[in-house]
């Protein structure tokens, strides 16, 4: 038995957080796993895993075996991208991180029109609003919907961004028109959580300045899709992402407000970890949603 076999074993076992899920992940039995992971564990002269009937958890040699050894198993595949890049055939897994906004918008429709052009690449696509680390975690590439920053990562924009301030016509009607976000110190707002300033709303000026203001409201979520359900019902102004109001205005339920106060610095960006090697696979996958895009505007 090779060393590569065992090891991806115990990768397997760490990511699934479990023997039975990771069987269940890669088509193989607990007990196959449970000897690669024994039989690495000999071959070191080190206990990886604590492992018990209901607990599961790495030893302080299996954390940092894991972390090197993720690395390593990570290289030997981007190699083997990198000289497969030749052909045509484009397969493996990608493991990708985006955020649930993302995900359950139109826009999502990328990953699965995605999937669907490339049957012989398995898609893993983990919803989650937080910002994930890529090469801890073990994430080949993250859609994050953001003011990019410097960071040591590589990016890729897929399409421009911004957020719109936007309220139902009833809300407008009964509060009077907001011409200037200072207004909305004095009216129900809706606030969600996974906003970067909270009830510190901040806005672009017409004159480049940042317009700063305090808001409230009765109503706190961490979901742009709740938010919008909650000024549509009139509860307040809501911030909404453009893509998210865009979907809901044909209707005619929201209103956008203070279109002079848009920030356009912000964007949805393809985020990977910088490689030697960036695989075949994963270049394919960013190819591909750039150009969904770039047809979809």
């Amino acid at each position: 038995m090779d060393t590569l076999t065992r090891i991806r074993a115990f990768i397997d076992v760490v990511e699934a957080e479990g023997f039975s899920a990771a069987a269940r992940k890669v088509g193989r039995s607990k007990a196959l796993l449970s000897k690669y992971v024994r039989e690495l564990e000999d071959d070191l002269g080190a206990l990886l895993l604590n492992r018990t009937t209901r607990q599961f958890s790495l030893t302080e040699a299996g954390h940092t075996y894991y972390r090197t050894a993720s690395d390593i198993l990570k290289e030997i595949d981007n190699l083997a991208d990198l000289v497969r890049e030749g052909s045509t055939d484009l397969k493996g897994r990608i493991r990708v991180s985006a955020p649930r906004t993302f995900a359950d918008a139109a826009i999502g429709r990328s990953l699965i029109d995605f999937a669907a052009a490339h049957p012989d690449i398995s898609l893993e696509v983990i919803s989650d609003d937080r910002f994930v680390d890529l090469v801890e975690e073990g994430y080949d590439v993250a859609i994050r919907i953001t003011k990019l920053e410097d960071s040591g990562l590589i990016a890729r924009k897929l399409s421009a961004f911004s957020l719109i301030p936007c309220a139902s016509p009833e809300f407008i009607e009964k509060h009077g028109p907001i011409t200037h976000p200072s207004q909305l110190s004095g009216i129900p707002c809706i606030v969600d959580t996974n906003g970067r300033f909270l009830n510190n709303w901040r806005f672009d000026g017409p004159d480049g300045a940042t317009v700063a203001v305090t808001v409230h409201g009765r109503l706190e979520v961490n979901s742009p899709l709740t938010a919008m359900r909650a000024a549509e019902a009139g509860l307040g102004v809501a911030v909404l992402p453009d893509f998210i109001f865009r979907e809901r205005q044909p209707s005619g339920t929201l209103v956008p407000i203070l279109e002079e106060y848009r920030s356009n610095d912000r964007g949805i960006y393809a985020i990977y970890p910088h490689r030697r090697y960036l695989p075949a696979k994963v270049r394919a996958f960013v190819d591909y949603l750039t150009q969904w895009f770039k047809t979809a505007q």
